[in-house]
């Protein structure tokens, strides 16, 4: 037998795994950023706005449909929506961590944390 898995939680800004470590052995309960950039990033309004629309647009497909992330940066950006393609990811991330969608690559679930390349967001089935 081998050691019990370490816990893990959610990071608030992207949406990736947290790894407990020792030196947050006194205060695990209040980690909430994976690193220092997202913890100075937080999360804006911009962030929020991302993963509204995303809820929104999943909401008017049907359930066996999905969509890419560039979808929501569009439609959130216009011009400049090569700019949200990293936040519209996180948003897709902080969904799959509040269990409100999944994330696929190649039709298959996927964790996003690992995630490389194009994906797809869809509601949990």
């Amino acid at each position: 037998m081998g050691r019990p898995p370490l816990p893990t939680k959610t990071c608030d800004r992207c949406g990736r795994t947290i790894t407990w470590r020792k030196a947050w052995e006194r205060d695990w309960e209040s980690v909430r950023w994976c690193s220092s950039a997202c913890r100075k990033a937080g999360v804006n309004d911009t962030d929020r706005e991302l993963e509204a629309t995303m809820e929104r647009m999943l909401d008017a497909r049907s359930r066996s449909s999905s969509l890419c992330p560039s979808e929501v940066a569009r439609a959130v950006g216009d011009d400049d929506w090569r700019d949200l393609m990293e936040p519209a990811r996180n948003a897709a991330r902080r969904l799959v961590a509040a269990g409100k969608a999944e994330v696929t690559q190649g039709g298959q679930v996927i964790d996003p944390s690992r995630a490389k390349g194009p994906i797809r967001v869809r509601r949990p089935r």
